[in-house]
């Protein structure tokens, strides 16, 4: 199956008068688009271990979690600067959103297009925020109940006796599950 991409029109394509940054901007938000679908599959891997109960990985998870974060950081960078330089171009502040320059954007293609990113990226960072909620109340539950694990642990310290010799208290053995 073949995938055609309009938003990507070289310059032999593009229409006269079309300002170069157009492309630059839509292929930015393809990539942001791209990154924000993988950081939606990583944060659904991490809930799939901490359901598991597979916490051993969790931290693996989370740092590739980080890693993606960094990415989407460095291309909305990227994203300013295409956008304003296209936002001057168009008619609006340097620091247009991208609903701004979808409300400048001349007639043609280009508005439709911006809209389909918008769109898109907007579902996708609603469905990030509540897989990222829903792991967040996942291990916060974890911890409490590592915390109240570790309260019910009583630990016996020593004493001295006149002499200066410690003295401990005699105490029974402790389990641990290992998997907490």
């Amino acid at each position: 199956m073949t995938r055609t991409v309009t938003a990507f029109l070289p310059d032999s394509t593009r229409q006269k008068g079309e300002p170069v940054g157009v492309n630059e901007l839509s292929a930015v938000l393809w990539r942001e688009r791209e990154l924000l679908e993988l950081l939606l599959f990583k944060l659904e891997e991490e809930q799939l271990l901490l359901t598991a109960g597979k916490s051993r990985w969790v931290g693996h998870a989370s740092r590739e979690v980080e890693q993606v974060m960094n990415r989407l950081r460095d291309a909305a960078l990227g994203r300013s600067v295409e956008v304003a330089d296209l936002a001057t171009e168009w008619g609006c502040a340097e620091d247009a959103s991208l609903r701004e320059i979808i409300g400048a954007a001349p007639a043609g293609p280009w508005q439709d297009i911006f809209t389909a990113h918008l769109t898109a990226m907007t579902e996708l960072t609603g469905q990030i925020r509540e897989v990222r909620d829903v792991n967040e109340q996942f291990l916060r539950t974890a911890v409490r109940g590592v915390q109240e694990t570790l309260a019910g642990v009583e630990t016996v310290s020593g004493t001295y006796d006149a002499s200066g010799s410690a003295h401990h208290a005699e105490s029974s053995s402790l389990l641990f599950d290992e998997k907490l």
